[in-house]
């Protein structure tokens, strides 16, 4: 079964929580501090297998969580961090934000990896926060949350060249004469229900790979037909190879399919119509075609077009010598921002640390993730610990902005799944 789309919901470990610890030793208070740090949480992983040509295997596995680390321990030993989920994936494999479609990961090369979902930081043991004033804390830090999140994966295939026309023009029969794939070929329409690769042998010595993509009708671009599920594997194509059956054998005008498909190639996301396109002119041997290729000549007097009858081979090497030609000289097309080769700095305008919103009659809540995620930290179960996290909040101006709100003494202030009550 080819699968060339799959959306996921992946979690990421979370972090373990530190340790609240104490040593015995004399003349030291409670004996000093000895809570270790818990362990990283395990993150997602893809990485570029080239044994695999399909997303298959991610097709059953809809809901993906890695393992958290483990709480710290005594003797400020750390707890173990959590195992990373590894999953491969073919070359030329996407993955996109479900919510927002940003590109997240763009996997081309054998070996790569990215990290699709990081996992939670370990929290700090209570020995990192003893101070010459408090010398003994009876707190430490919670873990951090893995990234979870939900995303696209999608396989666009690694081809050099494709195949693009209309259904039963030949795509099929000219992948199987030029190189060693073996694509279903029948009399009738959408025969070929996946993509195929071949790699094609040039006589000077040249290679390349073509892919036969399934046949595109009208509106395609718009959902139609089988050929919309496989325009996206056309996108890393730097040259297309237009199949054009100049017979007419299906009763269709050649002139009127060429210029279908090229509005159907311009209506597609990817700027399928900036890559070089050759043109074949298949099936010469039926009656028709003589004539209707004079008069798509005169239709389009400045397109390059090359005789050919792909059944026996004819007239097919000088399309492959053209395609080898217009591959040298033609540089890739990227997908999107993530490059491997060089960095991009951009100004990020920095996140607050927290927002005010007024949820009703004497009700605030305060929101933002850097806020939210050093709630979800912090150890609340001592008092110096709620001590230390409420002038933490006061050094943020928390307390401010909330009388600028118009906050008033005996209010309720929410915070993540938490309410408290404002004091002046």
């Amino acid at each position: 079964m080819f699968i060339d789309r799959v959306k996921l919901k992946i979690k990421a470990g979370n972090g373990g929580n530190g340790l609240v610890s104490f040593r015995r030793e004399k003349y030291v208070p409670l004996g000093g501090p000895y809570g270790g740090d818990g362990g990283n949480g395990g993150s997602i992983i893809f990485e570029v297998d080239t044994h695999k040509s399909t997303l298959l295997d991610l097709h059953y596995k809809k809901h993906l969580k890695a393992s958290s680390g483990e709480n710290g321990k005594n003797k400020k030993m750390s707890g173990a961090r959590g195992e990373d989920l590894v999953l491969a994936v073919p070359p030329g494999t996407i993955v996109k934000d479900a919510e927002t479609q940003a590109l997240i990961a763009d996997l081309t090369l054998p070996g790569q990896r990215a990290v699709i979902a990081g996992g939670g930081k370990g929290g700090r043991g209570n020995w990192h926060f003893a101070t010459s004033r408090n010398p003994a804390p009876d707190f430490a830090e919670k873990g951090a949350f893995g990234e979870e999140k939900e995303v696209m994966v999608e396989l666009k295939l690694l081809a050099d060249a494709g195949l693009v026309g209309f259904p039963s023009v030949g795509k099929s029969t000219f992948l199987s004469v030029v190189s060693k794939a073996r694509p279903e070929i029948a009399d009738y329409h959408f025969t070929t229900l996946v993509p195929n690769l071949g790699v094609v042998g040039v006589s000077d010595g040249r290679s390349f790979v073509l892919a036969d993509l399934p046949g595109l009708i009208e509106g395609a671009h718009q959902g139609k037909g089988l050929g919309h599920q496989f325009l996206r594997h056309i996108e890393r194509c730097r040259v297309i190879i237009h199949v054009i059956d100049m017979g007419g054998a299906d009763g269709r005008d050649p002139v009127e399919d060429f210029t279908v498909i090229n509005e159907e190639l311009r209506q597609y996301q990817y700027r399928l119509m900036e890559r070089p396109m050759v043109v074949v002119a298949n099936k010469m041997d039926l009656e028709d075609a003589p004539e209707n290729l004079e008069r798509f000549k005169k239709t389009y007097p400045d397109v390059e077009v090359f005789e050919a009858i792909t059944l026996i081979t004819e007239g097919l090497d000088r399309v492959l010598y053209r395609v080898a030609d217009l591959l040298e000289v033609t540089p890739e097309f990227t997908l999107g921002e993530i490059t491997e080769d060089r960095k991009v700095y951009t100004f990020v305008k920095e996140e607050p640390i927290f927002e005010v919103r007024k949820v009703g009659d004497g009700q605030f809540r305060l929101v933002g993730d850097i806020i939210e995620k050093r709630y979800q930290q912090a150890d609340l179960q001592s008092d110096e610990a709620v001590m230390r996290w409420a002038m933490q909040l006061r050094k943020w101006g928390v307390d401010e902005a909330l009388r600028e709100a118009g906050a008033k003494d005996g209010d309720i202030i929410a915070l993540c799944d938490s309410t408290f009550v404002f004091v002046e």
